[in-house]
C-alpha cells in the first residue's frame, strides 16, 4: 500500500491507509493502547483495540522514537473528542497493523519540547535528535522556502546561480583564512573562501552580467551568537550598474520575501530609510543602528540602508582611536571610490575623506548584508593596495589574475552578500545563528557531535610533509 503524508489524512476520512513514522508520544491505557505518530508533516492520534492481537502486542512493547509503518483506518472522531486546536484533531487512526522498522534506545532529551529548557552541550552533541523537535523542525523547513523563494525570485531578475570553488587563494579580505595544505605541492597552501568576491567580479569580467549563490564562507575569527566559522551568504552581483540598481533590487526582494513568507510581521517603512555613516555614528554610536519605533514587538521589522562610508581607517582605530597606525580598508579592499573621490583615491590623497561606494543594510540592529559598487579599473585597485602600503610590484605579484582580468574589458559592476543565516535568525524570532543551522558548532568553534577538529594520524601528516612542535 503507498504511503500516506500524515498532513493528508483527513482527506482519506473512511479509508484504509499506511503511514510512517516515529513515536512521538504513547499512552498505554490496560486493554488500549494510544499513541502519537508522526513524519515530516505533522502528528495524528493513533488507537489500537484489544481485537487486534498481534498490533496490540507491538503497541505495548513499543516506545517513543520507535520508527514504524502502520495500516489502519482513518475514523472520525466522537464529537465530544474533537480538539481543533491540534492538527488532524477531528480524526484518529484506528490501527490494523504496526511493522517495526526500527527501534530506539529512550532519547537523552525530550525532543517534543522547544529544546530551550535544556542545555545546549548535549543538543549539539545529538544534533540529529535536537532537529526532531518541532521547532527546529520549522526552522529548517521555513529556511528552505526562503531560499527556495531567493532564488525564484532572481531567476526571474535573469540571474544565474554559479558555483565558486572551496579551495582557493589566501588573500587579504578582512579576517583570518583557514587554510588546507596540499599534498602535491608540499609546502604550498589552499585557502577556503572567506566569500566568493573575487570569483564573483571574475563573473562580470566573464560577461556573466548577473550572478548569485548561496555560497558558503570559512572565516577563522572569534565567535559569537550571529557568527559562526562556517556560514553562508547570498552572494549576488551585477554588470552596467549603478549603488541605486543594486539597492532597489535587494530592497525590492526583501519586501517581496517578508510579504509572502511572513505576513504577520510588518515592515515599519517603506522604502527602508537612508542613513549616513556619519548619521548613523553620531545618531546611534553605531553603524547597525535598531530604529524600531516599538522593540517589544517581535514582529516588526525595521529595515534601513547605510551608505557613505569612509573608505579607509587606520589599523588599530577601533582599539584605540589615537593611534597612528597603517591605513586599511574598512569594508574590503575591492570597492570603488564614490565618483567624487575616484580621482583622490588615484592620487592617493586626501584618505580620511575618500567615501567609498559601500552600502549595508540593517536589520534591529543587526547587519544582515552589505555590498558595494566595485574598482573595475586596474589602477584603481592598485591605489587602494599601494594606500595600505603594499608595493605596486606585490600587488601585481598577488592578484595578477584580477588585475588582467580588469585589463582585458571588465565592465562596470557591484553587488551584495547577505548573511543568510542572521536574516533567517530575525524572521524566526530566534537567539542566535545556531538555532536556523542544521549543524553549527559551538562557541569555541566545535563540533561536538562529531568531536572535531580533531587529530589526524601520523602517516596524513607525513604525506603532506608537516611535523607538528609541542
Amino acid at each position: 500500500m503507498k504511503r500516506t503524508y500524515i498532513k493528508d489524512l483527513v482527506t482519506h476520512t473512511g479509508e484504509e491507509v499506511s503511514i510512517s513514522g516515529w513515536v512521538n508520544i504513547r499512552r498505554d491505557q490496560g486493554k488500549m493502547v494510544f499513541f502519537d505518530m508522526r513524519d515530516m508533516t505533522g502528528t495524528v492520534q493513533c488507537v489500537v483495540l484489544p481485537t487486534k492481537i498481534e498490533a496490540i502486542e507491538n503497541a505495548k512493547m513499543m516506545r517513543p522514537e520507535w520508527v514504524l509503518q502502520i495500516t489502519g483506518k482513518v475514523n472520525k472522531r466522537p464529537e465530544k473528542n474533537i480538539n481543533t486546536e491540534v492538527q488532524n484533531g477531528d480524526v484518529e487512526l484506528e490501527v490494523n497493523n504496526i511493522e517495526i522498522l526500527n527501534e530506539a534506545i529512550t532519547p537523552v532529551f525530550d525532543v517534543t519540547s522547544d529544546g530551550k529548557e535544556i542545555g545546549e552541550v548535549n543538543r549539539l552533541t545529538y544534533r540529529y535528535l535536537d532537529l526532531r523537535r518541532p521547532r527546529m523542525q520549522k526552522n529548517i523547513r521555513h529556511r528552505h522556502k526562503l531560499v527556495k523563494f531567493i532564488r525564484d525570485y532572481l531567476d526571474k531578475e535573469n540571474f544565474i546561480e554559479i558555483e565558486t570553488p572551496i579551495l582557493s587563494k589566501s588573500t587579504a579580505e578582512g579576517a583570518r583564512d583557514f587554510i588546507v595544505p596540499s599534498r602535491l605541492e608540499k609546502g604550498k597552501f589552499y585557502a577556503l573562501p572567506q566569500a566568493p568576491q573575487q570569483y564573483k567580479q571574475l563573473f562580470m569580467a566573464s560577461g556573466m552580467e548577473r550572478y548569485f549563490q548561496m555560497a558558503k564562507c570559512m572565516r577563522d575569527e572569534d565567535l559569537r551568537g550571529d557568527r559562526q566559522p562556517e556560514f553562508t551568504q547570498l552572494d549576488l552581483e551585477m554588470s552596467f550598474v549603478g549603488r541605486e540598481d543594486v539597492m532597489e533590487l535587494n530592497e525590492k526582494l526583501l519586501i517581496a520575501l517578508v510579504t509572502e513568507l511572513y505576513p504577520e510581521k510588518k515592515i515599519q517603512q517603506i522604502p527602508f530609510p537612508r542613513i549616513s555613516y556619519k548619521e548613523a555614528i553620531e545618531k546611534y554610536e553605531t553603524d547597525r543602528p535598531d530604529i524600531r519605533e516599538n522593540k517589544e514587538d517581535p514582529n516588526l521589522l525595521a529595515f534601513c540602508w547605510i551608505v557613505d562610508f569612509p573608505f579607509f581607517e587606520k589599523t588599530d582605530k577601533k582599539t584605540n582611536p589615537n593611534a597612528t597606525g597603517e591605513w586599511t580598508f574598512t569594508h574590503n579592499p575591492f570597492s570603488g571610490a564614490q565618483p567624487e573621490y575616484e580621482k583622490d583615491l588615484l592620487n592617493k590623497e586626501n584618505i580620511p575623506n575618500i567615501l567609498t561606494n559601500q552600502y549595508d543594510i540593517v536589520l534591529n540592529g543587526s547587519e544582515i548584508g552589505g555590498g558595494s559598487i566595485r574598482n573595475h579599473k586596474p589602477e584603481a585597485l592598485l591605489a587602494v593596495y599601494e594606500i595600505m602600503g603594499v608595493s605596486k610590484t606585490e600587488a601585481e605579484k598577488n592578484l595578477f589574475y584580477m588585475l588582467e582580468a580588469f585589463r582585458s574589458g571588465t565592465p562596470p559592476h557591484g553587488g551584495i552578500a547577505w548573511g543568510l543565516d542572521r536574516l533567517v535568525m530575525l524572521l524566526e524570532n530566534e537567539p542566535n545563528i545556531r538555532e536556523v543551522m542544521a549543524f553549527p558548532k559551538n562557541g569555541e568553534g566545535k563540533d561536538l557531535m562529531m568531536d572535531s577538529p580533531s587529530e589526524v594520524s601520523e602517516k596524513q601528516l607525513k604525506e603532506l610533509g608537516i611535523k607538528l612542535g609541542k
